[in-house]
């Protein structure tokens, strides 16, 4: 099944979504109609799945905004656009399920921004990333000043936007920017693994992880501290979570082992 003018596919593995960024012969670069069909795709994910996958079709995952589109708007209509990407993108770093993006290829301005709203990044080794706003004459308007450099830092951020540099995807992960790097074809299937993982998680620790760490990130820690305390006891009053408190005290749930173990 295809979302929006076939911008992206959608598909269900089991509890899984997989969302498919359509637009290869652009290398998947962004317009404002791929960002609404990215929010229908996302919507209903949210409706339907415990977890997401997004990835692009083609060799590259998203090589970031479409200038062509960007160069030719007015002022006020370029805010607009890129409060618009803040909404979508906030749907899927804060919403109701997670999400983990599959890379390959280019990871580039836009792309790695909208990377960077997923709660986990598997790159393959052929992924590179970069931040070419420097050179272009334009700025992050994707939500990449807060996400990305959260991820990497402001310093290697910058660094990234006033150089041109390109990264690889062993350097972004020592960086912080990727979570998991795997050969090259294995990024989509390894994905979906993690996902499938999460997707068995309590639904309310799920949303609390998604909803609740960041804005403790941004607390001082004693108003972070009581945040927690609350959404701790709030977790632990779930009807799933004293079911599973019980599985796991009368022996029917695995308990944590070793890595190899």
């Amino acid at each position: 099944m295809s979302g929006t003018d076939d911008l992206v596919t959608y598909e269900m593995r089991g509890d899984v979504a997989l969302l498919g960024l359509n637009r290869p012969e652009k290398r998947n670069a962004i317009s404002d109609r791929f960002v609404e069909a990215i929010h229908d795709a996302v919507t209903r994910a949210s409706s339907e799945a415990k977890a997401g996958v997004i990835h692009g079709h083609g060799t590259h995952f998203c090589a970031g905004l479409d200038l062509s589109e960007h160069s030719e708007k007015p002022l006020f209509e370029a805010v607009k656009g890129s409060r618009r990407w803040h909404a979508v993108f906030d749907a899927i770093e804060r919403g109701t399920i997670p999400f983990v993006s599959a890379i390959s290829g280019a990871a580039v301005g836009g792309g790695f921004e909208l990377a960077a709203a997923t709660a986990i990044r598997v790159a393959e080794t052929n992924a590179f990333f970069a931040l070419p706003e420097g050179q272009r004459g334009i700025f992050v308007g994707g939500g990449g000043s807060v996400r990305i450099a959260r991820l990497i830092g402001p310093a290697r951020m910058g660094d990234m936007m006033l150089t041109g540099r390109v990264l690889d995807a062993v350097t972004m992960e020592a960086w912080g920017g990727v979570s998991y790097v795997v050969e090259t074809g294995e990024a989509v299937d390894r994905a979906v693994e993690l996902a499938d993982r999460m997707a068995g998680n309590a639904e309310f620790t799920n949303y609390a992880i998604l909803n609740a760490l960041p804005r403790i990130a941004d607390m001082s820690s004693e108003d972070g501290l009581f945040t927690e305390s609350m959404v701790a006891s709030l977790a632990t009053m779930t009807p799933e979570a004293k079911q599973r408190l019980k599985d796991f005290l009368e022996k029917r749930a695995a308990k944590v082992e070793a890595p190899g173990g």
